[in-house]
């Protein structure tokens, strides 16, 4: 088998969920930072973005809280935490310390070849292609669990992943079958 090329892989967002495990009072969020975005009558959560990490964070009056714009798994629990101690400090009394877990990752790469998707459709299992309807195959991955479009270019898009290692993991394991099934092609 040939040595498999360098892939380079970007994420591109991690999602992650918090919990307060305590009930939030949206309103005197919004008189400690005017900044925020909150209607009610419209979304139920108010968005409290921060520039670094550039994140945005949907917080609930449940106390659960949804973070993206993260570009890494550190990046996201570090946002989660700078909110947290935000809100602290313009008063809001939260008791306990978030409980953050990590839902989703996308990441992006590109394989280096050009793949030929209606044979990787054949040689692939569960994966999905209907060019007149989208130009990528949907790959569904087993183990790690993940979902890979893949393109026609060599490019790919990576998503349910829930640690940074699965993304490469995912990638790695891809670009081995496509090598090994003779599916991509260099120029």
């Amino acid at each position: 088998m040939r040595e498999i090329k360098a892939v380079y892989i970007h994420i591109e967002n991690v999602v992650a969920s918090a919990t307060l495990n305590q009930k939030i009072d949206l309103n005197a969020v919004v008189k400690g930072y005017p900044g925020v975005e909150y209607r009610p009558e419209q979304f139920p959560g108010l968005v409290f973005r921060l520039k670094r990490p550039k994140t945005a964070t949907l917080i609930f009056n449940s106390g659960k809280m949804v973070c993206t714009g993260a570009k890494s798994e550190k990046e996201s629990r570090r946002a989660v935490k700078k909110v947290v101690k935000e809100l602290k400090e313009s008063g809001i009394v939260i008791v306990g310390k978030p409980e953050i877990t990590i839902q989703n990752i996308v990441a992006s790469a590109s394989l280096g070849g050009k793949i030929d998707l209606e044979q990787a459709t054949y040689s692939l299992e569960k994966t999905m292609y209907e060019p007149e309807q989208f130009p990528g195959l949907i790959y569904r991955m087993a183990e790690p669990k993940v979902v890979i479009l893949l393109f026609a270019s060599g490019k790919l898009v990576c998503t349910g992943a829930k640690r940074e290692e699965d993304v490469y993991d995912a990638v790695y394991k891809l670009h081995v079958i496509l090598e090994e099934k003779e599916l991509i092609f260099y120029e």
